[in-house]
């Protein structure tokens, strides 16, 4: 309780403090709301003075343009969504993996530069989770063949980029890649170079371009030289189904004396089998994973 007349009026709490609009910071200005625009969006043939003057007029009222007119205007959200389809609707925390995470980090900090946020989605193909979101655009990280979300996509007008070479015809906007063959091939020889003389592979059991590329260039670099080939394919969504395909490619009677993993986390898998079996890295074991995780380094 407080003494009669020492009572303080209190802000009610949870109200918005009142944001400074474009109609004060022309009233502020002294100029018109055409003059306003054009000064703050580079638009327009006005003085340097004039644009000066009103910018600083705009900063010292942290005046902010409101993302809802900017829609109506210009028809943008100022949204591109990123999304994993590569193993369809399966469970899968993509973040757990060093790749997707730092995509999805590296893809945050560009469309920010540009003036856009990104909004990671799901992978799924049901079209009301894609029409519930004005989206200028979408990342799609190693689309499947025929991809549904994809298609979807398209379906509804929204460009895509695909991060993967696109199999068959997908029909997505542009798309980004490695020479996965060559660094394929690149590995093989290095390990064979080492001295292997049994290079096995752990893959994967998805379409998307990064698994199936890699894995042809294995079995066409065995034909090529001679080798048969020692791999062991799972899916790559599954971090347990990794481990027991390790397992299960050490165990070989004839085993492999080099194993290059497709994933993530292949590496620390391989690695815990070849010890279950006695194996020295790199002694008895050549390892090589591809990774973005500073685990391996």
């Amino acid at each position: 309780m407080t003494a009669a007349g020492n009572h303080q009026a209190s802000r009610p709490i949870g109200r918005r403090l009142e944001r400074a609009g474009i109609r004060d910071v022309a009233a502020a200005a002294g100029v018109s709301i055409t003059t306003v625009s054009d000064a703050l969006n580079g638009k327009g043939r006005l003085p340097d003075a004039t644009r000066r003057h009103v910018r600083e007029v705009a900063e010292r009222l942290g005046y902010r343009p409101s993302a809802a007119a900017r829609t109506l205007r210009t028809g943008r959200s100022g949204l591109i969504g990123l999304t994993v389809t590569t193993y369809g609707e399966e469970p899968f925390t993509f973040t757990e993996f060093a790749y997707f995470a730092e995509m999805a980090r590296a893809a945050t900090s560009a469309a920010l530069a540009r003036g856009y946020a990104l909004v990671i989605l799901p992978a799924s193909s049901r079209h009301d989770v894609w029409s519930n979101v004005a989206l200028d655009g979408t990342v799609v990280i190693d689309p499947s063949d025929h991809d549904p979300v994809v298609m979807e996509l398209v379906r509804q007008g929204v460009p895509v980029v695909s991060d993967g070479r696109p199999a068959g015809s997908l029909p997505v906007h542009a798309w980004v890649d490695n020479d996965h063959e060559e660094a394929v091939l690149g590995i093989l020889d290095h390990l064979a170079a080492a001295g292997a003389r049994r290079i096995g592979l752990l893959t994967g059991t998805s379409t998307d371009t990064y698994t199936r590329l890699s894995t042809t260039a294995y079995l066409q670099w065995c034909e090529r030289v001679g080798q048969e080939p020692v791999y062991e394919s799972y899916p790559a969504h599954d971090p347990c189904a990794g481990a027991v395909a390790a397992d299960r490619l050490l165990a070989r009677p004839e085993g492999p004396d080099a194993v290059y993993g497709l994933f993530d986390p292949n590496g620390t898998d391989l690695l815990a089998a070849a010890r279950r079996y006695g194996l020295r890295v790199p002694d008895d074991l050549l390892l090589v994973c591809c990774s973005e995780s500073s685990v391996y380094a």
